[in-house]
C-alpha cells in the first residue's frame, strides 16, 4: 500500500477520502489506511473495491490474488543469484539500487518461497573465496577500521529508530560493496568484508522494517544472507532469518514465524550463549504465538540457561542488544501471548531493572507492553498513563511498529477510560 501511496502522492487522508467517495459510507480515518499498511489488517471487500477501481484494477484480480497480491507493486525481489561471491556481489547491487525506493508496506516473499528461501542457504557448500587482483589494494587495518564503526551504527539505529538510521545504513553498506568489487584483498578479508555486509544488511533491513517498508526489508535481508553464507558465517546468517522470523509475526503468519525461527535455531551451528540465547526466546515466541506453551516454556529455558553460561566478551555487536533486559522481555511476550497478563507483569519488572533507556526504541516498545498488561490486569488508567509517556520517545525515536503498537493498545483501552488527549496526540503521530 505505500508503494502505490507514494507513486501516486497520496497521504493517508487522501486515501480513505478517495476510498469514501466510491463507498459512500466509510469513517474517514486515516488510522485506518496506517493499519492497512502497516499492521496487516485487511480491508473490507466494499474498500478494496473502492480502491481497485479508483486504481484501475479488475475485480476477478481481488478473487485470483488476495490482498494485499493485487495492488499495483514494482519490481520483485530476486533470490535466484548463485550461492557464491559473484552471486553475493549481485544480490548486494540488486538490494542497494531498490530498496530504498521500494515504498511497500508489505512483504514480497511469503509462503513457501519465503520458508525454501530461508532453508535453502544451508544446502549449498560455501565456495572457496578467490583474491581478485584489481584496484587498491586492502589492507587489514583498514577493514578494521570499518568493523570497529560497526557498534555505532547499532547503537543509532536503536537510538533513533529505523526511520532516522535508513539512509546511513544504505551508504555505509554501499562503501563495503564498493570496496568488495573495485578493491583486492586476500581470501581472509574478502571473508571479513562479506561478513561485514552481511552484519550491516541485516541492520538495514531491520531499520525498514521498523519503518513499516516490509519489501525493502527482504531485500536488505536477502542479499545479506548471501553476504553471510560466501562468509562463512551462521551465526549471522541465522540472525538474519530470526528478524525475518519475527517480521512474518508481525504481518500475521504465524506458521511461516515458527518455521523460520525453527530453522535459524537449527542452523546456527556453533555460537556464542547470548546468540543460542536470542534465537532460542525467538523460536520460544514464536511457538507462544500459535499457543504452544509446553515448547514454548522449554525453549525459554533453554535461552535463560543458555545467556547464564557466557561471560559475553566474545560476542558481536550485532548481538548486544540481546541483554538480560530484553530477554526477560522475551519471556514476557511469551506469558502475555499465552494469556498469562500477571506472569508478563512480573518478567517486565525484571526487565525493566536491566533495560538500557539509550535505546530509545526498544524502551518505547517495553512501555507499551506494560501498557498491554496493566490494561489486562484491570489498570485502564495506569496504562493511559504510559501510552502518554511512550509518545514523546516516539517522536525522538520514529518507529511505524510502536506507532502500531500504540493504536492497537489504545483501541483495547475500556471506552470509559480518558482517551480524548491521547487521540489528539496519536493523530499527530499517524499523519
Amino acid at each position: 500500500m505505500s508503494y502505490v501511496r507514494a507513486e501516486r502522492g497520496w497521504t493517508y487522508q487522501d486515501l480513505v477520502t478517495i476510498i469514501a467517495r466510491r463507498v459512500g459510507n466509510m469513517a474517514r480515518r486515516k488510522e485506518k489506511a496506517w493499519r492497512w499498511e502497516h499492521w496487516g489488517t485487511v480491508p473490507d471487500r466494499d474498500t478494496q473495491l473502492a480502491l481497485a477501481a479508483e486504481l484501475g484494477v479488475c475485480e476477478e484480480m481481488l478473487v485470483t490474488h488476495p490482498w494485499p497480491a493485487w495492488l499495483p507493486v514494482g519490481e520483485a525481489i530476486r533470490v535466484d543469484f548463485p550461492w557464491d561471491q559473484a552471486g553475493s556481489l549481485l544480490a548486494l547491487d540488486h538490494a542497494l539500487e531498490k530498496a530504498m525506493m521500494d515504498r511497500r508496506g508489505f512483504m514480497q516473499l511469503t509462503g513457501m518461497s519465503l520458508t525454501a528461501f530461508a532453508t535453502d542457504w544451508l544446502n549449498v557448500e560455501p565456495a572457496q573465496l578467490a583474491s581478485v587482483l584489481r584496484g587498491d589494494r586492502i589492507t587489514e587495518e583498514f577493514v578494521s577500521q570499518i568493523e570497529a564503526g560497526l557498534p555505532r551504527l547499532v547503537r543509532l539505529e536503536a537510538m533513533y529508530g529505523g526511520e532516522q538510521a535508513r539512509n546511513l545504513l544504505d551508504a555505509e553498506l554501499g562503501v563495503v560493496v564498493k570496496v568488495l568489487k573495485k578493491s583486492s584483498y586476500s581470501e581472509d578479508l574478502a571473508q571479513r568484508l562479506h561478513g561485514l555486509a552481511a552484519e550491516i544488511g541485516e541492520l538495514a533491513g531491520y531499520a525498514s522494517f521498523d519503518t513499516g517498508l516490509h519489501a525493502a526489508a527482504q531485500r536488505y535481508w536477502a542479499a545479506a544472507i548471501r553476504s553471510a553464507h560466501t562468509a562463512g558465517d551462521r551465526a549471522v546468517g541465522a540472525s538474519i532469518l530470526r528478524s525475518m522470523s519475527l517480521q512474518c509475526k508481525d504481518l500475521g503468519d504465524l506458521p511461516g514465524s515458527v518455521s523460520i525461527a525453527r530453522t535459524a535455531y537449527e542452523s546456527a551451528g556453533r555460537v556464542t550463549p547470548r546468540t543460542a540465547s536470542m534465537l532460542a526466546a525467538r523460536l520460544a515466541c514464536a511457538h507462544a504465538s500459535v499457543g504452544d506453551k509446553t515448547e514454548s516454556h522449554r525453549l525459554l529455558g533453554i535461552a535463560h540457561t543458555q545467556f547464564e553460561r557466557g561471560t559475553h566478551d566474545d560476542d558481536s555487536p550485532w548481538v548486544d542488544w540481546f541483554d538480560e533486559g530484553a530477554l526477560h522481555d522475551h519471556a514476557a511476550v511469551c506469558h502475555l501471548d499465552l494469556g498469562d497478563p500477571r506472569g508478563a507483569d512480573s518478567l517486565l519488572d525484571q526487565a525493566q531493572e536491566r533495560f538500557s533507556r539509550t535505546r530509545r526504541r526498544d524502551y518505547a516498545t517495553y512501555l507499551i507492553r506494560r501498557a498491554q498488561v496493566q490494561n489486562d490486569l484491570g489498570n485502564a488508567d495506569h496504562a493511559a498513563d504510559l501510552l502518554h509517556q511512550v509518545i514523546p520517545i516516539v517522536e525522538q525515536a520514529p518507529s511505524k511498529r510502536n506507532i502500531g503498537r500504540l493504536l492497537a493498545a489504545r483501541d483495547r483501552l475500556p471506552k470509559d477510560t480518558r482517551r480524548s488527549d491521547l487521540d489528539q496526540r496519536l493523530a499527530a503521530l499517524t499523519a
